[in-house]
């Protein structure tokens, strides 16, 4: 880890009430409890992953300026999702974290910051919403509603075109709902909608709703890991957003609740990479990883320890360790999930691209980090076993 870096979650010494942002969410596109089903996108190519599913994950890959990193990423990601090429090494899909287009979520950003990026992705895309995908352009000359684009692009009632893709031939995807659950045979992706706040606001109806999700994925436990996907990072060691408190407040209060912890929890909003371990009391660990430098021109730097600007966060029954970090590069997650004779075992790779990668012919990206996580079907704790981190320096 690099010198004079905190080594912890921080959080903003001066922070500003936003709440007043929070918007009134769409009406489902499905019925409660929001839940999707592998099999209901794959058809009969989900038989493929009953055993094993691997599956890109990253955030934050949309820009209102130009980035040139947006479209390399983007390129990357394409060729790693040609099944001809990687046989049972491709991805399942791509999970995307939030924060898709920016500053407000319109529909005429789509085209260039998702659709023409990832028209050559050949699997299912997947997606929970960030704060700027439910904003609203007060100076647009069409009235729109919060996240209106985002439902017609990833909760339609059927795949099919899409009426502003332009000219792209990417379909419509069919989530539930803003919040919602992805079933697959070896884990259970429950992705949250934080809303517009910058730390994030979720109102009792949702927050209903989750607990009784982590009820429920921990009575499935023993054959599907539990994968928390929520836009606001709640742990965070940057010096432009920090950590969430509210979101951290929110996602304790729900697992002490369903008497339920997730496996890991995935989260973007923070451009950069950082993974954090939880430790809690009882002994389990869990992984809180923060993946949002997909594309965005500005990345965010992790805070020194003489920063003025921010301190520790506290942290009541337990501790959190930052124990790796990637702030000047961008990249993503390729994650999988396996049934093993001791119980399900997750694997995680983040890699990242060269600083001078432009050339889209040649640009390779590079293993930075790796971490594993073993998931007990007995005892139903999971523990982190194993991680690696290259030395960029």
């Amino acid at each position: 880890m690099k010198e004079n870096r905190v080594k912890s979650a921080v959080i903003l010494k001066e922070t500003v009430d936003d709440s007043h942002k929070f918007r009134p969410l769409p009406v489902a596109t499905g019925s409660y409890p929001y839940r999707l089903r592998l099999d209901d996108v794959l058809d009969d190519a989900a038989d493929a992953f009953q055993d094993k599913i691997s599956f890109h994950m990253l955030g934050d890959t949309g820009s209102p300026r130009y980035s040139a990193f947006q479209a390399v990423v983007a390129h990357v990601l394409n060729g790693q999702s040609n099944r001809e090429l990687h046989a049972e090494n491709t991805p399942a899909f791509l999970y995307h974290l939030g924060d898709i287009v920016y500053n407000h979520g319109e529909a005429s950003a789509y085209p260039d910051q998702f659709l023409k990026p990832y028209e050559r992705y050949e699997a299912p895309i997947f997606a929970i919403a960030g704060n700027h995908d439910g904003d609203i352009n007060p100076e647009s000359k069409v009235p729109y509603k919060s996240l209106a684009a985002f439902m017609d692009v990833f909760c339609d009632t059927e795949r099919r075109p899409i009426d502003f893709a332009g000219g792209t031939t990417r379909k419509s995807m069919i989530q539930p709902h803003v919040y919602w659950t992805l079933e697959t045979p070896t884990a259970r992706f429950i992705g949250l909608y934080p809303n517009t706040p910058k730390h994030g606001e979720i109102d009792a109806e949702q927050r209903d709703w989750f607990i009784n999700e982590l009820r429920h994925a921990d009575t499935c436990r023993s054959e599907q890991a539990i994968i928390v996907c929520i836009h606001h990072a709640p742990f965070s060691a940057d010096t432009n957003h920090g950590s969430s408190e509210k979101m951290i407040d929110f996602l304790e209060s729900a697992f002490l609740e369903a008497n339920a912890r997730p496996d890991i929890v995935f989260s973007g909003h923070v451009h950069n990479y950082q993974r954090f371990s939880r430790s809690y009391t009882d002994g389990q660990t869990v992984p809180f990883i923060v993946a949002g430098a997909g594309g965005y021109v500005d990345l965010h730097s992790v805070a020194t320890t003489d920063d003025d600007f921010v301190k520790e966060m506290p942290v009541t029954e337990g501790t959190v360790s930052l124990e790796s970090f990637c702030e000047d590069r961008y990249g993503f997650l390729k994650v999988s999930v396996e049934r093993a004779p001791e119980g399900l075992l997750l694997h995680g790779e983040y890699y990242i691209l060269p600083e001078t990668a432009e050339d889209l012919q040649r640009v390779e990206a590079s293993l930075f980090d790796r971490f594993s996580v073993i998931i007990n079907r007995k005892t139903h704790a999971s523990q982190v076993v194993s991680a690696y981190t290259a030395s960029l320096d």
